[in-house]
C-alpha cells in the first residue's frame, strides 16, 4: 500500500473457517491453502499486493504438504512455522523437521519458532535451523560423539561445560569434544579446536595440530581458553566477562 507496510496473512489450523473445516472434514494441506488464497484474493481485488501467508499447523507433515502446495500456487513470500508445537524438546525437533525439509527445497522467507519455552530458546532454536543448512553464518558448533563403549570420559559433561563456559562467544567456531583415541584425534583434526581424551588425559588439537596434552581435570579449562585465544587472534568482539577467561587472565571456573 501506500505506507508501504505490509501484511501478513496468517491461517492456522485452530481457527479455520468452519465453511472450509466442513467441506474438508479436518484442517487439511488444501483447506489451509484455500483459506489462504482467498483471503489473499480480497486484498487483491483493492490492488493491495505487499502480503506474506503462513498456513500453520501442528502436525509438521501437514504443514510441509500446505506450503509446497502454497509455493506452487502463488509467488508471495511466506513465513514458516509450527503452530502449538510444544514443550522445548518436542518443539525443537517438529520445528526442525518441518523447516529443514521446505528451507532445503529453497521454499520459505521468514521462520517462527514456536515453543512452550522462554522466547530466548525459540530464537536459539531458530538460528541453530538456519545456520545448519548454511542459510546463516555459523556461530559457535559443539561437535562431540556419543557415549559408546570406547569412551573413557564423560563425553556428555564435558561438552556441556565447555558450551556453558563459551557462551557468548561470537565467532563460527567448531569445538570437537570426542571421548577416546580411535576416532577421536580425526574428528578433532577436522574442527578449529578440539579435544582427544583417554587414559585420564586429553589431547588437545589447534587447527589439526596437537598443540598440548593436559590431565583430564583441565580438559574444560583448556579447551575454553583455547578458544577464546583464537577468537581474540580472529579479531572477534569477545563479551568482558570471557575477556576475562583469556590467557593471562582471571581463572576459569566451570559450575
Amino acid at each position: 500500500g501506500d505506507a508501504g507496510v505490509p501484511i501478513r496473512i496468517g491461517v492456522n489450523a485452530g481457527s479455520l473457517d468452519k465453511r472450509l473445516l466442513a467441506k474438508y472434514g479436518r484442517a487439511t494441506a488444501e483447506a489451509l491453502v484455500e483459506s489462504a488464497l482467498w483471503e489473499c484474493s480480497l486484498f487483491e481485488e483493492h490492488g493491495f499486493r505487499d502480503i506474506k501467508i503462513s498456513v500453520k499447523h501442528n502436525d509438521p507433515v501437514v504443514m510441509i504438504r500446505a506450503y509446497r502446495q502454497l509455493a506452487e500456487r502463488c509467488d508471495y513470500p511466506l513465513h514458516l512455522g509450527v503452530t502449538e508445537a510444544g514443550p522445548a524438546f518436542q518443539g525443537t525437533i517438529k520445528s526442525a523437521v518441518a523447516f529443514g525439509a521446505l528451507l532445503a527445497e529453497g521454499i520459505g522467507d521468514t521462520i517462527r519458532v514456536s515453543l512452550s519455552a522462554p522466547p530466548v530458546e525459540e530464537i536459539k532454536v531458530g538460528n541453530q535451523i538456519l545456520e545448519s543448512l548454511g542459510l546463516r553464518e555459523r556461530g559457535l558448533e559443539i561437535v562431540s560423539c556419543p557415549s559408546c563403549g570406547r569412551a573413557q570420559v564423560d563425553v556428555y559433561k564435558l561438552a556441556e561445560e565447555v558450551t556453558a563456559g563459551l557462551e557468548g562467544l561470537p565467532v563460527p567456531l567448531r569445538v570437537a569434544v570426542m571421548g577416546c583415541v580411535v576416532n577421536g584425534p580425526g574428528e578433532a583434526r577436522e574442527a578449529d579446536l578440539g579435544v582427544a581424551s583417554g587414559n585420564g588425559k586429553g589431547q588437545i588439537f589447534v587447527k589439526g595440530k596437537v598443540v598440548k596434552t593436559v590431565p583430564e581435570a583441565q580438559i574444560v579449562e583448556t579447551l575454553i581458553e583455547e578458544a577464546l585465544r583464537i577468537a581474540d587472534e580472529m579479531g572477534a568482539e569477545i563479551p568482558e566477562e570471557l575477556r576475562e577467561l583469556l590467557p593471562g587472565g582471571a581463572t576459569v571456573t566451570v559450575h
